[in-house]
């Protein structure tokens, strides 16, 4: 059995939106290196249950205002951009243990951002790139039934996406076209081996 090629970095962080396909990117990638896979999106769930929303008012925002998910796609990446910098310190936290430790993995979730990991030695972020709405649709149809709101959550990812493209072209992160799927592996490799 061939040895796993060695890691760019002890921490590799892959960004995207919703259903741009970084669990499938970093489950590959995990493999490919033979590293662990952490999900960011475990470590929300955590923190959503032993906080309450006077203690994390934007984590628990979609409870406190329900009405806020018919906002414009616009102004829930607005919103999702606001949460994702308030878990900032709880991802930084985990990324440090892994540093301190020098335990590499692949970390993937829906609110890691470019800028969270920024000058950090021995971290580097990749954001997922899907630019297109329409392939977000499929992308939710593919893994979950139609619950009506596909188009509506299409959009609010596609928002997030330029977000994430721009903060990554803002801070030298790497920004990877999520799509052909069959050459996903060979091109995030290839973009990380450069960095």
């Amino acid at each position: 059995m061939p040895e796993n090629p060695p890691a760019p970095a002890t921490v590799i962080v892959v960004c995207g939106a919703s259903g741009a396909g970084k669990t499938r990117a970093a489950t590959a990638l995990a493999a490919h290196y033979g590293l662990p896979l952490g999900e960011a999106d475990d470590i929300v769930l955590a923190l959503s249950a032993v906080t309450t929303r006077d203690q994390q008012p934007e984590l628990h925002y979609w409870e406190t205002h329900p009405a806020a998910r018919a906002w414009e796609p616009e102004r829930i990446a607005d919103l999702h951009m606001r949460v994702a910098e308030s878990l900032r310190p709880a991802f930084r936290a985990v990324l440090d243990d892994r540093l301190a430790f020098r335990r590499a993995s692949v970390f993937e979730g829906d609110y890691l951002t470019p800028e969270m990991v920024v000058g950090v030695p021995g971290v580097v972020a990749v954001v997922l790139d899907e630019p297109s709405a329409d392939q977000y649709v499929a992308n939710f149809l593919a893994r979950e039934p139609d619950s009506g709101i596909q188009r509506h959550r299409a959009e609010v990812s596609a928002f997030i996406n330029a977000r994430l493209v721009e903060q990554a072209r803002r801070t030298g992160a790497l920004v990877v076209p999520a799509r052909p799927w069959e050459s996903q592996l060979e091109r995030l490799d290839a973009a990380l081996h450069r960095d």
